[in-house]
Parts: C-alpha cells; sequence; structure tokens
C-alpha cells in the first residue's frame, strides 16, 4: 500500500502551522535559500579532484599492485567503483540539493529529530579521528621537507612526547592552526580553498607521473612480474571495487552538507561526472604510472607518492611538490573530516555551538587522542575505525530507502526543526522505532563480517552487505499509512554560502 500524500502541499508555502524549536534550529542547521547558491559544476569537481588524489587513497591503489593486480586490473576495479559511487553520490547529493539542510537534519527525515543523533553521532566520531590521522600524515611530509632543508632539525626528531617527536609537534600543531583557522571563515572559505587547491593537485600528481614515465625510458611494468590471473584476479577486481566504496562510505553519507549549496542538479551531475568516473580514472592511470616506472626502475614496489617525491633532487621541486602535497591534505581533511563533525556537534549542542565554535571543538577532540598513536596502532584502525566504518553502510541503507523508496523524494522541511507532537518527524519521542530496528540487525551483520576473522574473505563487501539490509529491512518495516507531505523550507532558511 502506498504512502498516503496531502496534494495541497505540493504548493511550497513553507506553512505547517508548527513552531521551530531553538533546539533544533539554528543559523548553521536551517535550510539554504534556493536563490543566491553558489556552488556548481567546477566546485563540485573540485570535492573529488582533491579527495581522490589524497595520499591515503595513493596508498590503497599502489596496495593492489603489491597484492597482484595488474594495471589492467586496477583500472578495471575504479571504473566499476566510480559507476557505483556516481550513482550513490548523485543521489545523496540530490537530497541535499532538494532540502537545502546538512546531513545532521536530514537524518531526521527518517529516524526523528532526536534519533538523527545516532547517525551524525558515528558520522562525526570516524570523521574527527580521521581528521587527526590526515593532519599527522600531512606534518610527517612538511617534516621531511624542513629536515631536507635544514638538516640540524633533526635533532629535534630525538625528543619525544607522548609518542610524537618535538619536530613533529611542530608541523602538526602549524597545520592544525591552519584548517582551524580556514574553517573559522565558514564554508565559503572552504569551497575557495578547494578551488585554489585543485588544480595544483592535478598539476603535481601528473607532473610528477611523466617525470616517472621518463626517468623509466617511456615505458612501465605493467605488474610486478607475478599478476593474478582468472578467478583470483577478478575476485580481487570485485573486492578493490568494493574497497574503494568503502572509502566514500562517509561521504555518500553527508555529501548533502555540499549539495544544500548547489546551484542546480545538473551542476551536481556535471561535477560528479567529470569528478567521479572521469578524475578517477585519471588517478588509476596515475597510480599505474608510479607503479610501473618504479618497478621498472629498480623491481621494487612503492607505497606512496611521498617515496617518490623524497627522490626528486632538485630541492626547489622537492619543496614545490612536498607543499602541494601537503596543501592536498589539507584539502581532503577538510572536505571529508571537518565538515561532518562540525555539523554532528552543532545538531548536538544547538544552543552553545556554532559552525565555528564546533570546528574548534573537533579539532581538539582530534588532538587530544593522539592520532600518531592511533594510527600506528593497527588494532585501533581496525577495530576502533573498522567498526565504526561498518556502522556507515546500514545507515545508509535505511536513510535511502525511506527518502527514495517510501517517501519519493517528499519532505517537509519546517517540520524537521519542530519538536511538536504532530510534527511529522517526531515518531515516538522523537525517535522513528522501524528505522531503529532496521538498522541495529544490519549493523550487527556488517560489523561481525568486517571484524570477525573467520569472514576475512568478504570483509571488503561489509559496506555493501549492512546498505543493502539496511535498505530491505526498513523497506519491510516502514509505516505506509503516515501522511507525507511535501513542503519547501523557503519560509525558514537562510542565505547559502
Amino acid at each position: 500500500m502506498p504512502p498516503a500524500v496531502d496534494d495541497r502541499s505540493s504548493v511550497d508555502t513553507g506553512n505547517t502551522g508548527n513552531t521551530a524549536s531553538s533546539g533544533l534550529y539554528t543559523y548553521d542547521l536551517a535550510p539554504t535559500k534556493k536563490e543566491g547558491r553558489r556552488w556548481g559544476a567546477y566546485n563540485v569537481f573540485t570535492l573529488w579532484a582533491n579527495d581522490v588524489h589524497s595520499l591515503g587513497n595513493y596508498a590503497f591503489a599502489i596496495g593492489l599492485f603489491a597484492l597482484g593486480l595488474n594495471v589492467w586490473g586496477i583500472l578495471a576495479a575504479f571504473a566499476l567503483a566510480s559507476v557505483l559511487l556516481f550513482l550513490l553520490l548523485t543521489l545523496s547529493g540530490f537530497m541535499g540539493h532538494k532540502t537545502g539542510v546538512p546531513f545532521p537534519v536530514m537524518s531526521r527525515i527518517a529516524f526523528g529529530i532526536k534519533g538523527a543523533k545516532i547517525p551524525a553521532g558515528v558520522r562525526g566520531a570516524v570523521a574527527i579521528a580521521w581528521f587527526g590521522i590526515q593532519t599527522y600524515l600531512a606534518a610527517s611530509v612538511l617534516s621531511a621537507l624542513l629536515v631536507a632543508m635544514f638538516p640540524g632539525l633533526s635533532s629535534l626528531e630525538k625528543h619525544s612526547v607522548l609518542g610524537q617527536n618535538l619536530l613533529g609537534w611542530i608541523t602538526f600543531m602549524a597545520l592544525w592552526l591552519l584548517q582551524v583557522l580556514i574553517v573559522s571563515y565558514g564554508m565559503q572559505m572552504i569551497r575557495r580553498y578547494m578551488a585554489f587547491a585543485a588544480p595544483i593537485t592535478l598539476i603535481t600528481m601528473s607532473a610528477l607521473a611523466a617525470w616517472m614515465f621518463f626517468r623509466a625510458g617511456g615505458s612501465i611494468s605493467l605488474s610486478d612480474g607475478h599478476p593474478l590471473s582468472g578467478g583470483a584476479m577478478w575476485l580481487h577486481v570485485l573486492q578493490a571495487a568494493a574497497l574503494w566504496v568503502v572509502i566514500y562510505g562517509t561521504f555518500v553519507l553527508n555529501f548533502c552538507d555540499f549539495t544544500r549549496s548547489a546551484r542546480s542538479r545538473a551542476s551536481i551531475v556535471r561535477g560528479n561526472v567529470i569528478g567521479i568516473p572521469v578524475n578517477m580514472l585519471f588517478f588509476a592511470v596515475i597510480v599505474a604510472v608510479l607503479c610501473g616506472a618504479q618497478f621498472k626502475l629498480d623491481g621494487q614496489i612503492i607505497t606512496s607518492p611521498t617515496d617518490i617525491v623524497r627522490t626528486i633532487p632538485n630541492m626547489i621541486l622537492l619543496a614545490a611538490a612536498s607543499l602541494a602535497l601537503i596543501a592536498l591534505t589539507v584539502a581532503v581533511n577538510l572536505l571529508a573530516n571537518f565538515v561532518a563533525p562540525i555539523y554532528a556537534l552543532v545538531n548536538l549542542f544547538p544552543q552553545r555551538l556554532n559552525f565555528r565554535r564546533a570546528g574548534l571543538v573537533s579539532a581538539i577532540v582530534g588532538l587530544v587522542i593522539t592520532p600518531w598513536n592511533l594510527y600506528n596502532s593497527p588494532i585501533a584502525v581496525e577495530y576502533f575505525l573498522g567498526g565504526l566504518g561498518a556502522l556507515l553502510g546500514p545507515l545508509f541503507g535505511v536513510i535511502m530507502a525511506d527518502y527514495w523508496l517510501l517517501r519519493r523524494a517528499r519532505v517537509n522541511v519546517p517540520d524537521l526543526y519542530t519538536e511538536d507532537a504532530q510534527g511529522e518527524y517526531h515518531y515516538r519521542r522523537g525517535y522513528n522505532p522501524r528505522a531503529v530496528w532496521a538498522f541495529v540487525p544490519s549493523a550487527a551483520i556488517a560489523v561481525v563480517l568486517a571484524l570477525v576473522p573467520v569472514f576475512h574473505a568478504v570483509a571488503g563487501f561489509s559496506w555493501f552487505v549492512g546498505a543493502i539490509l539496511g535498505a530491505v529491512f526498513y523497506s519491510v518495516i516502514a509505516d505506509r499509512n503516515v501522511l507525507i507531505r511535501d513542503v519547501d523550507g523557503e519560509a525558514i532558511a537562510v542565505a547559502a554560502e
């Protein structure tokens, strides 16, 4: 039986008779006005131009070469993953454009005005941990550059405090403060920084690949000499594609944080087409060239582009390449790991935190957890971050099923901000028990698949299993007799940044 629909609500009046609550509505959580949204196709593209070419992603992709995939297998894995990500991110992006709300508010549609703290909290916790780790990785590149330029600074690496040497503390805090400063100016400054960093990233990585290609005599090794073949190869291709989607399991949830400022659906699609399939295949080609050229030169497999950067003989070029990698890592951190916890914290403490204060709190937590110790502990990374990451698939499945299958993209935006018991998203004391019931078993199965050693062969598919189960469970038990209205949020909207 299809959901009941109030046809009168097709007129975008924004008048539902309910009052916005100060505990749910603030300037940072409010929907954005449709007029004045500034994010075009280029801005959407720069998200992916920066994020895809992160050091962590290069390490992952280079690892595929080390595991036995040849160049064609790597390209096939990224081609498959990019198609899946394009579809998932476009669906998620359309949600942000229609409603104009950030992810914690978007979650209220399925989980309720209070239940939304569950998905927002999980997403925020994952992001804060990775914010600290990515800052540490960028600081390591900066430390290496400083030692190369000023060898006397190596003496600072002999003394350690809380697991980090003194030079590492200096470079970490410098980059930590830079990111806090950028975020303090809001989403508009983040957008500008991305636009600045994206071309630098693409030019730097292209130049690095070209340099390696010419060093190797204009050709590369297509494999490590012992490539996988047949069924084993295709299994690794599928696993690699699945893991690549899992890496973006965070972004597919909160892509609406950015597309709420998108000018149109068309700008999202155009930006995603160039930024995902085209850019990801370009990324795969660079990986193939870097790995294949280095292997041809000395039979060694690199672990990261920084391995190649350190071999650049000219100090000026070395400095330029290192600074470009640092600028890239900062951009990735701002996009993937800073915005999400900011909105999550504002949603948790709306009367005490705004965007700037929440950014500072996120940064402080990312520092206090001493991310270098977290990163250097395989157990912590696998069980803490792996377990949290496995929860993202079921959350995505429930939210997508509720929005696209149950509601058919109809949302009463003003009711997302009211605590009135008659509000559409009040459910039961602010929680939608059906969404929780769908999430818990699918999350449990996803976590078991991700962390229990006996399921190691299918661990890479845990995000997909959780997402599919979450969507199926919710579709089966969702209340199809609820009244669904489509009301825009223009009456309570604020200017987009």
